[in-house]
């Protein structure tokens, strides 16, 4: 409530008849714990009167003023006759549209019973002002009814009588939805919907500071109450008539008299203000959580989720395809490493034998000298052996080189004829326009006579198929003439059909034209309808009104009713008081328990710090003597 009563005040001025625009300076309205003064307690709402009442009497009632020195004040609370200057920006359009969303909001909330849009609220009729504006009223005076006759001086005239500080004409209620009235009207009803809202929160607040004190009432129609709000109320105006516009000090003196009148608990309130405080930043928190879209962020959690689920899978995937690989390379390796581990073996046992041999033999040395020879023939016989196995092997890799350059020319070609040959589907075997024949070569397969053999039956198969499709093509060709000649036939018939099509729409259109007139004056005839039973509803309602006689029993039952308030009233007020001291006593309870908590912690803290501390010093103890070793050792390398 307090912040739809401050969420207007940057764009207009006070509701209240006064020059002070101080939003930080604390109001009048909330210092008493249970106001009855006109201006400062409860909103003093007058039963409406017609444009021939009395006039007003002054803001303050029939007082006299507290400075001796004249000032024509210019408002109409002090009975002035000037007209205040109106500040808002009524000409501004988004001003205009955030007090038409503020209205939408509130009569939506409120429950307005008749139909509501922003579409509507831009330029209302004048019933529909009457009507919102009978609403609004309604949560002020519940018992209010809006008469049927002079409802354009009625309303102004209520408006005068809530002390609006503006004027709103009379001529202006007549077409409240034009351009250059409605911002007027539009401000008067958002002015009402702040009275509502005071109202209420005034409500509450008496039954917020309803208990400070065992006899509140007594005491602030007593003297003591007087005497300071007529203390009060003469140092302000006398500030007011030399030309100040701020009171604090006067605010403040005021406030710390009422609270040593009142009894008021300085403790209780401060810890209500924590408690306040802490709510609010709970809600703020809730309304952020709430304005973010929680279920759209858990979703894209989810994507990110799934999409990193996917990469994981495929990395494990190219893992395990990895591994599989080394695993293959491994047992190769093993196959490889047990093979050679064999031949070794092998050369080992060979080795052995020719050593054996060897010191078994007996040789002269002739024998030797001629072995030694052999072995020179032998090994001149090997290097020219290996010179010639190079050269052959040399000529050999340059033969299968130009062999592999002609044979991947060849297989560039024949990869060409194949992917022409699926294009033209001729293969495979079972393709459309194969006919049951093989176009499909396989160079390696066979010979080079069945290749030429191939070739050649290829040849003749791919000519025939081309004598063929030369005779499909020239048939086809003459099948599209004559396609052609039937199609700007069809053509022709359809520019024919078309015409005949647009005179059917231009008598559908007159048709439509003539529904819609008549359409018109269907619903014309409705309107007229509807208002004569609206007229007639509100004949009925007066004779109703007329025919009523049983207003004296009503009022006789009213007292009574009255009466049962006031005794419910004061049980009510009994048991509030039980109930602050019962919460007294909890809270009391709440903040022993609090300290004795806070003292827990802080012992607990300390033993913590000890023992962080000593381990502190055990560490440093540690890397003092780990220093200590390091030099000693660094020292012994030195000394080395």
């Amino acid at each position: 409530m307090e912040r739809g009563r401050m969420s207007r005040a940057t764009g207009r001025q006070s509701e209240l008849p006064m020059r002070v625009q101080d939003s930080n300076r604390m109001s009048m309205v909330y210092t008493t714990p249970q106001s009855k003064q006109p201006s400062f307690g409860k909103l003093n709402i007058p039963k409406p009167q017609s444009v021939t009442s009395e006039k007003r009497t002054s803001f303050f009632g029939g007082r006299t003023s507290g400075a001796s020195m004249p000032r024509n004040s210019t408002m109409s609370g002090f009975g002035g006759t000037e007209k205040i200057k109106d500040a808002r920006p009524l000409h501004d359009k988004s001003f205009v549209q955030q007090c038409i969303r503020q209205l939408h909001e509130f009569l939506t909330e409120q429950g307005y019973p008749g139909t509501l849009s922003t579409k509507t609220l831009q330029s209302p009729s004048t019933k529909e002002f009457v009507k919102m504006f009978e609403f609004i009223y309604r949560q002020l005076d519940p018992t209010f009814e809006m008469p049927n006759l002079k409802v354009e001086e009625e309303v102004p005239a209520i408006l005068k009588a809530l002390r609006y500080p503006f004027v709103l004409s009379k001529c202006s209620m007549y077409s409240v939805g034009a351009p250059h009235t409605w911002p007027q009207a539009l401000c008067a009803l958002m002015w009402l919907i702040d009275n509502v809202k005071i109202n209420w929160s005034l409500s509450k607040q008496e039954l917020l500071f309803s208990d400070f004190c065992e006899d509140s009432d007594n005491i602030e129609e007593g003297a003591e109450y007087n005497k300071l709000f007529l203390d009060y109320t003469a140092e302000t105006y006398c500030k007011f008539m030399q030309g100040d516009d701020t009171y604090e000090d006067e605010d403040e003196m005021f406030l710390t008299k009422l609270k040593k009148l009142y009894n008021v608990d300085e403790v209780l309130l401060a810890s209500m203000e924590e408690k306040h405080r802490i709510l609010s930043d709970e809600v703020k928190r809730l309304e952020k959580e709430s304005q973010t879209d929680r279920l759209m962020t858990k979703r894209m959690d989810k994507v990110k989720l799934q999409a990193d689920l996917k990469k994981l899978q495929s990395y494990r995937s190219s893992l395990e395809v990895f591994k599989a690989n080394l695993e293959s390379k491994a047992s190769e390796l093993s196959d490889e490493l047990d093979n050679t581990v064999s031949h070794l073996d092998s050369l080992k046992h060979e080795r052995d034998e020719l050593q054996n041999l060897l010191q078994n033999q007996k040789f002269t040395p002739a024998d030797v000298e001629r072995i030694n020879r052999e072995k020179r023939e032998l090994q001149q016989t090997i290097s020219s052996l290996n010179k010639s196995l190079e050269d052959a092997e040399q000529h050999k890799w340059n033969e299968e080189i130009a062999l592999a350059k002609v044979k991947e020319k060849a297989e560039l070609k024949l990869t060409e004829y194949h992917k022409l040959a699926r294009k033209l589907k001729l293969i495979p075997l079972s393709a459309e326009n194969a006919c049951g024949h093989d176009f499909e070569i396989r160079p390696f397969e066979c010979g080079p006579s069945s290749m030429v053999q191939h070739k050649t039956q290829i040849q003749m198969l791919l000519r025939k198929l081309i004598s063929d499709v030369e005779e499909e093509n020239s048939r086809l060709a003459n099948m599209k003439l004559s396609q052609e000649e039937s199609c700007e036939q069809v053509n022709s018939n359809i520019l024919d059909k078309s015409n005949d099509l647009k005179q059917l729409r231009e008598q559908i259109r007159k048709l439509d034209e003539r529904l819609g007139s008549e359409m018109q004056e269907l619903a014309r005839e409705e309107q007229e309808w509807a208002e004569e039973m609206e007229a007639a509803e509100n004949h009925r309602k007066l004779l109703e009104k007329k025919v009523n006689y049983g207003y004296d029993e009503a009022v006789q039952q009213l007292k009574t009713a009255q009466q049962q308030y006031h005794l419910v009233l004061q049980e009510t007020n009994e048991e509030r008081r039980t109930v602050a001291n019962n919460l007294a006593s909890v809270f009391t309870t709440a903040a022993n328990h609090l300290s004795i908590t806070e003292k827990c912690l802080e012992d607990l803290n300390s033993r913590v710090q000890r023992v962080c501390s000593k381990a502190v010093e055990e560490d440093e103890a540690a890397v003092q003597k780990l220093r200590e070793t390091l030099k000693s050792f660094m020292c012994k390398e030195n000394s080395l």
